[in-house]
């Protein structure tokens, strides 16, 4: 990590807290708020993903070990949280936002922000490959983690069409997806498209951060926050601690283990209020643990950065 912590972390919070202070001011209405999120998701965030993966060294950027030690996190914190919901016997809509705040992650908008922040270019290739694998399999999980509660008294069907039509319906799926497959077959890039992307996704990240920022209100903290604290605990606490602890055993270290803990920690996704909603689900439930996730998730990375710096000066504890 070649940056002091506070100049990894400090910058992008204060991005996020610039659109916070945009959306009080009244400099951006909610209306631009709304064309805005929907242009970062549908163009420019797809754009930079793509860009990014496929000028990338896919066999120098892909690191199997870390995948696989992300995927077990997801899976394995999707797990325990679904049957924490069961045991505790909470109601479908709240069991299935629980387990979704503790496993989906903003991968894309926080996630690769901080990785650019502390590891620049190099970093953002590995965690822009490892995007690819990522957000299909945490889009699934979302799903099951909200239809499976309620699976008596959904009418939604759950054949491959409808898998289809979840993968299919996402942009940074797709783009993350040909951005691998274009880095894996090393195909050239066209210099004038790469001119063209460079100053596109030049505003993507910015962007999604200052988005961010602008959709945070105090309202959305309402309902049993205690539980919106756990799942909020278990995805910025837990869940990296468990990651970096499988990478360790893994001799895994250095660049590849803060990305692994960087993407592992990240807050829940802002897309997990709109699924909420969509799947009728608790989307209050959902909302509180976005904002309690980002807002502690400053103290969480600087915490967690601190110590990958100490085990970077002194080794592995394992």
């Amino acid at each position: 990590m070649s940056h002091a912590i506070h100049l990894v972390v400090l910058p992008v919070f204060l991005v996020i807290g610039l659109g916070f202070s945009l959306k009080r001011t009244g400099l951006v209405k909610s209306e631009f708020l709304f064309e805005l999120n929907r242009f970062i998701y549908y163009v420019a965030l797809p754009a930079l993903l793509f860009f990014k993966i496929a000028t990338a060294d896919f066999y120098a950027s892909f690191n199997g070990v870390l995948l696989g030690v992300l995927i077990a996190g997801i899976v394995v914190t999707f797990l325990l949280t679904y049957g924490y919901g069961k045991y505790r016997n909470y109601s479908p809509g709240v069991q299935g936002a629980f387990c979704q705040g503790a496993f989906r992650g903003n991968l894309a908008y926080v996630g690769l922000a901080i990785i650019y922040s502390a590891y620049g270019e190099a970093g953002f290739a590995v965690a822009g490959i490892l995007l690819g694998f990522l957000v299909p399999i945490m889009n699934c999980l979302s799903v099951v983690a909200l239809i499976l509660p309620r699976k008596q008294e959904s009418q939604l069907e759950l054949g491959m069409a409808f898998w289809f039509r979840q993968i299919l319906s996402n942009p940074l799926i797709i783009a993350s997806f040909v951005g691998v497959m274009w880095s894996f077959l090393e195909i050239p890039l066209p210099e004038i498209v790469s001119r063209a992307l460079s100053i596109l996704t030049g505003m993507s990240l910015p962007l999604a951060l200052i988005a961010i920022g602008a959709s945070f209100s105090f309202r959305k903290l309402r309902g049993d926050l205690g539980l919106a604290a756990l799942s909020a605990g278990i995805k910025i606490i837990a869940m990296p601690v468990f990651v970096a602890g499988g990478l360790l055993c893994l001799d895994v270290g250095g660049q590849e283990l803060g990305i692994g803990v960087i993407l592992a920690g990240t807050p829940t996704a802002t897309a997990a209020y709109i699924m909420a909603q969509q799947m009728k689900s608790d989307a209050e439930l959902s909302g509180a643990i976005i904002m309690l996730s980002t807002m502690f998730s400053l103290v969480s990375y600087t915490l967690a950065l601190y110590l990958l710096q100490l085990i970077e000066q002194h080794g592995s504890p394992f």
